[in-house]
């Protein structure tokens, strides 16, 4: 069975989760890859194949978790300074609650770009984990489903250089979170029931930005990090390493992926960096290139490595070998993620233009191009056939973010 459909599996079996569901950043399978069967809509416009849409308050970079009828969104109100996370009906979108976690809490160093809700809740079936930084210190909650906080835990200090928007993940008894940064990041277990603080791992006095992740590969769970100069590989229950190189550079935001060998990520600062590690604890690099995948998380399918840019190219290599397969324009900035449903990939740009192409080494075919909005950061999630999309439009001279149901309707 292939590393991601185990991963499903166990996924599946160890909770109340369903196959339609998206519990978490990067989907069912941490990933990228939608469940297997999802047929989602290729084309779509504001007119046309839209089943929903809901006005959002405040702003934020995080993506939709869906599971069963709820969608779980986190968001900040920039006026106010408050950060919450909303509870929406799936069905269409109504609101069904809203917990306020921080106030007063927001900072305006960083990137011009930055939200104060970026990072995705992870939902095990009956409970919400989601991470905030607030007042230069970064917390992670639990709520349970009807919003009622059951614990919140001071993670780390935390000394602003871009944003911060690690996503929390679920594994077995803990909760995984990591907060690299210029004042000595940590990653650390939490105990998902009380939030107590199982194990704890200093981090580099650097800046650094990807969400923690395991993967089962040569034969045991792995928690991968990139960035702060290192490959990180851990024991995800007692934080204890496995193996770690130097490698990859300073400023990752990548979620590292994996063909069941190796582990691919990219960095962007100070070098522009794409590398391929082989995760028996040898230290190997496979291969390596200077192509620029900062932002964006990258999908392995079949064999093959593909990637969005952060500068608008579409890309494919040879996951064993790195040899560029095809490399394509796509158009503008990314920061979203890919998604693959269905033999295809889904890839949003910073403008709200989503670019629909077949996940296939022989030639690059796109599908379609479609318009929302005028701007969007937020990955797209895919379950039960709908494609899911945070975007911002312009109301009145005023930004305001929504949260589009797209599914088989007629326009």
């Amino acid at each position: 069975m292939k590393p991601h459909l185990l991963a499903f599996v166990l996924c599946l079996a160890a909770s109340s989760l369903h196959a339609s569901d998206w519990p978490n950043w990067r989907g069912p399978t941490h990933n990228g890859i939608a469940a297997a069967g999802e047929k989602p809509p290729v084309n779509w416009s504001e007119n046309s194949n839209v089943e929903w849409k809901v006005a959002i308050p405040g702003r934020g970079h995080a993506s939709p978790t869906i599971v069963g009828d709820r969608i779980y969104l986190p968001t900040a109100d920039e006026q106010k300074q408050i950060q919450s996370v909303l509870c929406l009906a799936r069905g269409n979108g109504k609101l069904i609650w809203r917990k306020d976690l921080h106030k007063n809490g927001f900072t305006k160093k960083g990137h011009r770009r930055k939200s104060h809700a970026s990072s995705t809740v992870a939902c095990d079936g009956s409970t919400l984990y989601v991470n905030f930084m607030s007042g230069d210190t970064v917390y992670a909650t639990a709520l349970d489903l009807d919003g009622k906080k059951l614990w919140q835990t001071k993670i780390t200090d935390y000394v602003t250089h871009q944003g911060y928007g690690s996503s929390p993940f679920i594994y077995k008894s803990l909760i995984l979170v990591s907060a690299d940064n210029k004042g000595g990041g940590v990653i650390a277990g939490l105990d998902k029931k009380t939030g107590s603080i199982v194990w704890k791992n200093d981090r580099p006095k650097l800046p650094n930005y990807p969400s923690p992740v395991v993967y089962n590969i040569t034969g045991k769970d792995q928690l991968l990090m990139s960035g702060c100069d290192l490959v990180t590989s851990l024991n995800p229950l007692t934080g204890k390493k496995h193996w770690e190189i130097e490698g990859s550079t300073t400023e990752c935001v990548v979620t590292m992926v994996t063909d069941g060998k190796r582990v691919f990520t990219g960095g962007g600062y100070p070098k522009n960096h794409t590398v391929a590690i082989e995760a028996d604890g040898s230290g190997r690099v496979a291969w390596q290139n200077g192509t620029r995948v900062y932002v964006p998380s990258m999908i392995v399918h079949d064999g093959h490595l593909y990637a969005s840019s952060d500068s608008g190219f579409a890309i494919c290599w040879n996951s064993r070998t790195g040899k560029e397969i095809w490399k394509e324009r796509l158009g503008g900035d990314f920061f979203a993620s890919p998604i693959l449903a269905d033999g295809k990939i889904f890839a949003t740009n910073v403008r709200g233009m989503t670019y629909v192409f077949n996940a296939e080494p022989k030639e690059f075919k796109l599908l379609s191009k479609n318009q929302l909005g005028y701007e969007s950061y937020a990955s797209p999630v895919i379950c039960g056939d709908r494609v899911y999309l945070r975007v911002a439009k312009r109301e009145g001279g005023k930004r305001v973010e929504y949260l589009y149901c797209i599914s088989h309707q007629r326009g």
